[in-house]
């Protein structure tokens, strides 16, 4: 990708995250866009089995519309302080269905008075690929065996895209890019190549920015989420906390803040448990824009809550893309009892073996079960210590992993009658959610990036 023709590229940016997951919370998006003075805001709402999930959604309910169900509320807190501050908008809310979400955010964009006022929203498609991830003669990474041999299973594939089509996007005069599966350092990147002049093959300053969008892309745990352990890692006011916001320099160096104020710290732990977080190999991050280096990187603490970030290296990107695929795996069958005061555990264990011979009658077909007492080796399991202290109370859960509906549900059953043909003193919950689900295997295979064309349609409010 090359920039001609453009000369007034920006020599500083701010950049603030969004959100980290699809559950994550509004308001330090909300308190981002209104006092953090953005140029960009930047929200990564997908785990590894979302599209997955959401294809199975779309099965059942013909009626969802395959984007994140938070669209509304996130776009409904953010929009007043971006328009107010001409701050653009970079998502990967789309999920299954970006062009929705797009056409979604034009109708929300009108609700807030930008009808007619020219704002263009970009949809970027072209992720999905299920309906040949088979015949691309993929390799499973995880057990090496074919893809072609778990193509009836196949629910959904998606491709990791880079940051290029939000760039063309960015370039072709975005206001809201609404994109499927992109790599999550890749939403953030997207802004400092279209910004900075940064080229496509410039791997020096994409390992820059690619380790600055890793660490921003789980918002708050750079400033304080996931890290607390009281006595020996303390935060401040931690249900305050904000999402973090990067300073960055054409460079590719960054000072990473937060709104001040805020609850939550940013200093060298947070920052180094970020920068590790699910990175397998710190001197080969592979991301579909460029292979990022962290062991070069240095951090200075520069202020209260500014850590200042340089260094960070890179390598030319991989001939190939990462996909993410949900196969069908069958179900779970899950339930859960208790037990409580003295001799709480004596009475779960023998629920245990009650169910264990209930489960023998009733001929349950199961190619997985576990019976764990959550406080004692749900957790652990065989690794528990037999000498672990007796609990005061305990809680039973009982999971199988059957090849249908019909033998998961024989767990729910079963455990209903411990009710009133159980052990003394049980204690049974009403069911409030299903207790038989499917479950949503993801394995992952490699594919030439020239296999997947990414697609920009254009919305306008």
């Amino acid at each position: 990708m090359k920039f001609r023709g453009r000369i007034n590229f920006l020599s500083s940016l701010r950049i603030g995250a969004g959100s980290a997951w699809w559950g994550d919370r509004i308001e330090p998006a909300k308190l981002n866009a209104e006092q953090g003075d953005l140029d960009y805001l930047c929200f990564e709402t997908m785990a590894e089995a979302t599209v997955s999930a959401a294809q199975v959604r779309k099965r059942r309910d013909p009626l969802f519309p395959g984007y994140d169900t938070y669209l509304d509320d996130r776009m409904k807190a953010v929009l007043p302080g971006c328009l107010a501050r001409g701050t653009k908008i970079i998502s990967n809310q789309g999920w299954i269905n970006p062009d929705g979400a797009a056409q979604r955010v034009v109708e929300l964009l009108r609700a807030h008075g930008a009808s007619g006022k020219g704002k263009k929203v970009a949809a970027v498609s072209g992720s999905l690929i299920t309906d040949r991830i088979a015949g691309l003669d993929g390799t499973i990474l995880e057990n090496g065996q074919p893809v072609a041999s778990i193509a009836s299973d196949i629910i959904s594939a998606e491709a990791y895209l880079g940051a290029e089509p939000i760039v063309e996007a960015l370039r072709q005069g975005a206001d809201i890019v609404i994109t499927g599966r992109v790599a999550d350092p890749s939403l953030f990147l997207a802004p400092m190549m279209h910004e900075f002049g940064w080229e496509a093959d410039d791997f020096a300053k994409l390992g820059a920015g690619s380790g600055l969008g890793h660490l921003l892309e789980c918002g708050a745990q750079v400033t304080g989420g996931y890290f607390a352990d009281p006595g020996f890692k303390d935060v401040p006011n931690p249900w305050d906390l904000a999402f973090p916001i990067a300073e960055i320099e054409s460079d590719g160096s960054a000072v990473i803040a937060k709104v001040a104020g805020t609850g939550g710290a940013i200093n060298a732990m947070t920052l180094k448990e970020q920068m590790l977080y699910e990175v397998h190999d710190p001197a080969n991050y592979i991301t579909p824009d460029v292979v990022v280096d962290f062991t070069t990187a240095a951090l200075e603490q520069v202020g209260p809550d500014r850590m200042r970030v340089t260094n960070i290296g890179g390598k030319p990107r991989t001939a190939t893309l990462k996909v993410s695929m949900g196969c069908m795996e069958g179900f779970i069958g899950e339930d859960m009892f208790f037990y409580a005061g003295p001799g709480a555990l004596r009475r779960a264990q023998l629920a245990k073996q009650i169910l264990e011979e209930r489960f023998r009658i009733v001929g349950l077909k199961a190619d997985d079960l576990r019976i764990d007492f959550l406080g004692l080796n749900a957790i652990h399991g065989e690794a528990t210590p037999k000498d672990a202290p007796e609990p005061y109370e305990v809680a039973v859960r009982v999971a199988a992993r059957t090849k249908t509906r019909e033998e998961a549900l024989k767990v729910g059953r079963e455990i209903d009658g411990m009710a009133v043909s159980g052990v003394g003193m049980t204690g049974k919950r009403v069911p409030h959610q299903d207790r038989a689900r499917e479950i949503i295997g993801v394995w992952s295979t490699l594919v030439p990036r020239e296999k997947v064309a990414p697609v920009i349609t254009w919305y306008e409010s």
